[in-house]
């Protein structure tokens, strides 16, 4: 709050909590008016029934104000929020009830007299008004009266369940710009935010159970992706969104840091069969409701919400971005689009795997998140996006887990669920991705991964994970515009999230823009310290850069052990340190063997040893090593690249 919004002449403006039922909005937003014109602050919600998800700000506001002002009436006695918010407010000793229509206070409040506003006519000068004035002066004790009307410059009403009153207003997040500072050259800046974004915060879980928390973030995700195949909204990712779970900013503050106009955000209560969704849409500059909404389901019902609430918004974003408020092509809940299902065990399995793939934490729980792909399946055979999730869940084991001779059959497994779920929803853009991954980094054919990846570009655009894809095949098949595009765009989408990051640096490396890499990459680490990769690609840079100590440090920083080794056995032979350099080859062949054939031609080619480079390439190519992606314009195999053996394997890879 600014000073002249808090004082005036030294004296102290009182604040007030306004508490009121939905259907009672127009009278309340009378009596809002009047009390401003008065002098007071106050702190109210346009559209208060539908926002459950924001108990935290409104305890902050209850806290922090003056007085609370309760408005009665025949609506407003049946509402939990507003009997909630009395409560509160008869706890702290600061209640004010005033009664709209002569409904007379429910159980518990009947000590407490209220001002009769129900023959009031709006005059803002009107003895009720004078009444409550005064009221709220004896609940703040020692608060002033505040100075006449004519004196004080009223404050906006425009206010929500996410501002933060007083004491935390204008509170920046920190650090949640800090992605921008190498972006300025890529893209010029982040751009003002289109009044068509909108980014959904993850749903609180009132359940009471922890254990529902991947309920309430997959019904979010859902209803993201739902708004993302809406070609006319921009919808942030969910990595970024992510970042706000618990969060105390307002919803302004939020809405600057990620660069958008809207917020999402809502509750999920699930009780047996029946579940409660209160969803409530944000204008991120003032922080004001402009829609809102609670839907009272049974779970067979949840794929409605999910479309209802997704369409709604769409709607509601509508004239901002001049629509008719149809969805747009592609848009909507058609399970050609989304390859979702009506099956509720099978979308509860769904969201269970997701929740665990989203882990990352090791190889039991990227097995448990494919048991869970696989039985979301067993209950629906057409579940597609089940489908992809499974070619991605195989697709991971392999990559990081699976041993030399086991690969083989799991890429080929991943490919066959991927290849179905297309099948299933031709226009699901993940499913096409996730192909075109799996044709490249498993069956290491670049040439059948240009057509998926090409129709996941034209039907993912509103996708982050689908478009960073796509940008690092098109950087590893040496397409640079279209991978600076893509990446560009993914960091629209989802500018917090670490691994995109991670990905323009890697497209700058790949690029050869050795110095342009590393910003990108240490932005990644600042979000996630403990990533990986990152500290080995700026190792990489700085080698290329030929600034030899401080790649040593970064490869010593290297939680990946394969990376690790591969830059210590490099850098170290080029700093003179032969016994150190052959320690690190000699750990890695011990540790890792066949699995890091890739990285042992990367040392022998970096060592001088061409001969014996090649045939690691070959022995590679043999068993399907995926590094062999990187070896397009992967610059430690320079000293390979004149020779024709290496012209061969490039084309045996689809490399044109």
């Amino acid at each position: 709050m600014s000073s002249e919004e808090g004082t005036h002449a030294g004296v102290k403006r009182p604040t007030v909590f306004l508490s009121y039922a939905r259907a009672d909005q127009v009278q309340a937003t009378k009596i809002a008016g009047a009390l401003e014109n008065a002098g007071l602050n106050v702190w109210w919600d346009a559209l208060i029934e539908g926002g459950a998800a924001f108990a935290k700000s409104i305890e902050a506001a209850l806290d922090s104000c003056d007085a609370v002002i309760v408005a009665w009436s025949r609506t407003s006695v049946a509402s939990d929020w507003v009997r909630d918010e009395a409560a509160k407010g008869r706890d702290l000793r600061k209640l004010v009830p005033v009664s709209l229509d002569g409904t007379q206070p429910p159980l518990g409040f009947g000590q407490y007299h209220s001002i009769d506003l129900s023959s009031w006519g709006g005059n803002v000068d009107a003895a009720e008004i004078a009444s409550v004035i005064r009221a709220v002066a004896a609940a703040g004790r020692e608060v002033p009266l505040p100075p006449p009307a004519a004196q004080v410059r009223p404050s906006s009403l425009l206010i929500t369940r996410r501002r933060v009153l007083v004491a935390t207003a204008g509170t920046a997040l920190a650090g949640a710009a800090g992605y921008v500072a190498w972006w300025q050259g890529l893209i010029g800046g982040r751009p003002k935010p289109s009044g068509n974004s909108v980014a959904v915060l993850p749903f609180e879980n009132l359940s009471g159970d922890p254990n529902q928390t991947y309920f309430s973030d997959g019904l979010a995700e859902e209803v993201r992706s739902t708004l993302a195949r809406n070609i006319l909204l921009l919808v942030m990712g969910q990595t970024s969104s992510g970042k706000f779970r618990d969060s105390k900013d307002d919803a302004v503050t939020i809405a600057a840091a990620l660069g958008v106009a809207f917020l999402l955000d809502g509750s999920v209560r699930r009780s047996g069969v029946i579940v409660r969704v209160a969803a409530e849409l944000i204008d991120g500059q003032t922080g004001f409701s402009r829609w809102s909404q609670t839907f009272d389901r049974r779970m067979d019902d949840i794929f409605a919400v999910q479309s209802e609430i997704a369409n709604d918004v769409a709607s509601a974003l509508a004239a901002q971005v001049a629509a008719s408020g149809k969805p747009a092509a592609g848009a909507g809940d058609a399970l050609s689009a989304s390859g979702g299902t009506t099956n509720v065990a099978a979308y509860d399995s769904y969201l269970r795997g997701r929740a665990l793939y989203d882990l990352s934490a090791d190889e039991a729980s990227e097995r448990a998140a494919l048991a869970q792909f696989d039985a979301a399946i067993a209950a629906d055979p057409n579940y597609a996006a089940a489908h992809a999730a499974r070619s991605r869940s195989l697709t991971a084991i392999a990559n990081q887990y699976g041993e030399v001779g086991q690969q083989s059959g799991l890429y080929d497994a991943a490919i066959v669920s991927a290849r179905r779920a297309i099948a299933l929803a031709p226009d699901l853009a993940d499913a096409h991705s996730t192909l075109g991954s799996v044709l490249f980094q498993g069956r290491l054919d670049a040439r059948a991964a240009r057509e998926p990846f090409e129709r996941s570009r034209a039907l993912g655009s509103g996708d982050a994970n689908v478009l960073a894809r796509y940008a690092l095949y098109s950087a590893r098949t040496g397409r640079k515009r279209e991978a600076a595009d893509a990446v560009k765009r993914a960091l629209l989408l989802d500018p917090l999230n670490p691994l995109i990051h991670r990905v323009a640096g890697l497209i700058q490396y790949a690029a050869r823009s050795y110095a342009d890499s590393i910003q990108p990459l240490r932005d990644a680490l600042a979000m996630n310290p403990k990533m990986s990769r990152a500290h080995a690609a700026i190792g990489d840079a700085l080698l290329m850069l030929g600034r030899l100590g401080q790649a040593r440090a970064e490869y010593a920083a290297e939680p990946a052990e394969d990376f690790s080794l591969c830059g210590q056995a490099i850098v170290e032979r080029k700093l003179g340190n032969t016994a150190a350099a052959r320690a690190a080859m000699t750990k890695l062949v011990a540790d890792l063997g066949d699995r890091v054939l890739y990285q042992q031609a990367q040392i022998l080619a970096q060592w001088g040893d061409r001969n014996a480079a090649l045939a690691m390439l070959e022995r590679a190519r043999t068993v399907g090593d995926s590094g062999l992606i990187y070896a397009r314009n992967d610059p430690l195999l320079d000293p390979l690249r004149s020779d024709p053996q290496f012209a061969r394997l490039l084309t045996s890879v689809g490399f044109d």
